[in-house]
C-alpha cells in the first residue's frame, strides 16, 4: 500500500475514531475489545479518497487466514469498506501487536459456508446480524502477502 498518498484519514465514526486511537497509543489490538471477545483492526486505501482508513473488525482467524466480515450490525448497505476492498484489495491487518500485509478477495459458495461457520464461532452475533438485513452479509478472505 505504498503510493504517494499515504494519508491516515480518521474515521468520521467517533466509536471507529476511538478504537483505533486505543489501539495505537497501546501499540496492540488488545487495548480494545467487543463483549469481551478479540479485534483486530484493518487499514484499507479509501476508494473516493486514496486515504488510509482503518476499521476495528472481530477477530476471525484460522491457520494464519484472516476473514473480515462486511455486517453493518445487520444494516441494509455494506460498510464503506467493502467498496475500498474492491477497488484495492491490498490491506494490512493488525492483530495483536503484529501487523501484516494481505490481498483481501470476497468469498462465495462453499468457501463461504466454511468461514460463515468460523465467523459465526468467532462472533455469534453475526448470525443474528445476517437476520435483520436482505443482503447477504459479505466476507473477505485476507491471505497473507508471499504465502
Amino acid at each position: 500500500m505504498t503510493t504517494s498518498n499515504d494519508e491516515y484519514a480518521p474515521s468520521p465514526r467517533g466509536w471507529v475514531r476511538s478504537d483505533v486511537d486505543k489501539v495505537h497509543a497501546a501499540g496492540t489490538t488488545d487495548a480494545i475489545d467487543v463483549s469481551g471477545l478479540p479485534v483486530v483492526v484493518m487499514t484499507t486505501r479509501g476508494a473516493k479518497s486514496g486515504k488510509l482508513r482503518k476499521v476495528p473488525l472481530m477477530r476471525v482467524e484460522h491457520e494464519g487466514v484472516y476473514v473480515a466480515v462486511g455486517s453493518t450490525s445487520g444494516a441494509p448497505k455494506n460498510p464503506v469498506w467493502y467498496y475500498n476492498l474492491k477497488a484495492d484489495p491490498k490491506v494490512t491487518l493488525q492483530d495483536g501487536a503484529v501487523t501484516k500485509e494481505y490481498v483481501a478477495r470476497e468469498l462465495e459458495g462453499a468457501e463461504y459456508d466454511e468461514w460463515w461457520k468460523r465467523s459465526v464461532d468467532a462472533f455469534p452475533t453475526y448470525a443474528e446480524y445476517q437476520t435483520k438485513t436482505s443482503r447477504k452479509i459479505p466476507q473477505f478472505l485476507l491471505e497473507p502477502v508471499g504465502h
